[in-house]
């Protein structure tokens, strides 16, 4: 993926916005830059629950953007991965659905295992793991209720127990 400059900043933004794929690939050059500089700091409603969400991008997502827009030379109101086949449309969903199927083959996982939401819950697993704190990942994700955001991220008691065990008064 090294090479491909549209597959990278999908992948990343998909990490870092924490966003469904239909909202992904609806995002618009604007949504993640002004200009032609990408922000650390973006702000997105979702089509499904129509509540905004909030999202850092790193470093590394910012340069692979920034590159993407100068490739394609995108303007504020164009989408941002926009459709090779149908000009003036996004991305569609379903063809964001068999990159992400086409990445976890090419790293030797099943693709039967991961799909789109995979990339969704990454990083907000990874830091529930480091941090516990299932009100930050709730304020990340955009949940109206925490039951929603223990659902999501699949809590069990032998989590609970275990974060438990792990802390030393």
């Amino acid at each position: 993926m090294a090479s491909k400059v549209r597959d990278r900043a999908l992948f990343n933004l998909a990490l870092d916005s924490k966003l469904r794929g239909c909202d992904l690939v609806c995002l618009r050059a604007s949504d993640v830059c002004r200009g032609t500089e990408p922000l650390a700091r973006a702000k997105v409603v979702q089509s499904k629950t129509s509540s905004p969400v909030q999202f850092e991008l790193t470093e590394p997502t910012r340069k692979v953007i920034a590159a993407w827009v100068e490739r394609k030379g995108l303007r504020a109101h164009d989408w941002l991965f926009p459709s090779r086949k149908r000009k003036g449309e996004h991305l569609p969903t379903r063809q964001y659905a068999r990159l992400v199927q086409d990445w976890t083959e090419a790293i030797g996982l099943p693709s039967s295992a991961y799909a789109t939401y995979s990339l969704l819950r990454t990083k907000v697993t990874l830091l529930y793991r480091k941090t516990g704190n299932l009100r930050a990942i709730q304020l990340l994700l955009g949940h109206a209720k925490i039951d929603s955001t223990v659902r999501y991220l699949g809590v069990e008691v032998e989590d609970a127990l275990a974060m438990s065990e792990g802390l030393e008064l």
